[in-house]
């Protein structure tokens, strides 16, 4: 009997000692799945335009077969004190990754939205897609001089 008694209160341990079942009560519920990161760097929205000269002073730009060393050394250190903050050459970040942009955009739309985002974003269709793909995270204005948006544009030029 006392065998009995013992395998019975064993089985009843193992049986309560089992899988918890939880009841689901109504209302906030949170999830904590990971999510697959955007690894694009430009998405369909966002068209490529190199006509667009954009809103701003630059109307006409000319560039050199040959880029200005001096200027783009130049241009990669303001960039690397001013830029860096929202752009990366390679990777998408708070804003756009910027190798390759003189592919996407004219010199005079990358320098006007340099010296004039605010109006750039107002005013142009372009600013106000990509303004749109980067959850309106707005370009501030670095209030930079024609030269270095020139020079940020030649060192560009090199990426």
């Amino acid at each position: 009997m006392k065998k009995i008694f013992s395998i019975l209160a064993l089985g009843a341990l193992i049986v309560s000692c089992g899988e918890k079942k939880e009841e689901k009560k109504p209302g906030f519920e949170m999830n904590r799945t990971k999510t697959e990161a955007k690894t694009t760097t430009e998405t369909q929205e966002v068209p490529v335009d190199l006509s667009n000269k954009g809103v701003g002073p630059i109307t006409a730009i000319t560039l050199d077969a040959d880029i200005n060393t001096d200027m783009a050394t130049a241009g990669e250190e303001k960039f690397r004190t001013v830029c860096t903050a929202c752009h990366m050459v390679d990777k998408r970040m708070i804003g756009p990754a910027l190798k390759g942009v003189l592919d996407r955009r004219s010199p005079e739309w990358v320098m006007n939205m340099i010296l004039n985002p605010d109006k750039m974003i107002k005013e142009d269709p372009i600013a106000q897609a990509l303004l749109k793909e980067y959850n309106n995270a707005i370009m501030i204005n670095q209030n930079l001089s024609e030269g270095d948006a020139r020079s940020i544009l030649e060192y560009l030029r090199t990426l």
